[in-house]
């Protein structure tokens, strides 16, 4: 079994208000946590209107299934929020 960790670091100019804050991410562990093999969190600066630490845990059988999959949220998550990604971060756990 392998496990690894994207982290995704999000900003939100102009985001006043942890609702807002909700609105613009809105969906984001709906949307990529309907895959059975990904779990989705936000992992940081809750109380922080402008940012957005998310983290994606993903488990396969096979390294190259991951590959696959943080490379399908790296590619739809920008088109996913309101917002603008400043950073991912891939790591292998397992």
């Amino acid at each position: 079994m392998k496990v690894a960790l994207l982290e995704v670091l999000i900003r939100l100019s102009g985001c006043r208000s942890l609702k807002e804050k909700r609105g613009r991410l809105g969906g984001l562990r709906e949307r990529f946590g309907r895959n059975t093999q990904v779990a989705v969190c936000e992992s940081d600066h809750q109380d922080i209107h402008d940012l957005a630490a998310f983290a994606f845990v993903v488990t396969a059988t096979a390294a190259s299934v991951i590959e696959q999959i943080f490379n399908e949220i790296e590619s739809d998550l920008p088109n996913r929020i309101d917002g603008e990604v400043i950073s991912m971060q891939r790591r292998w756990l397992v």
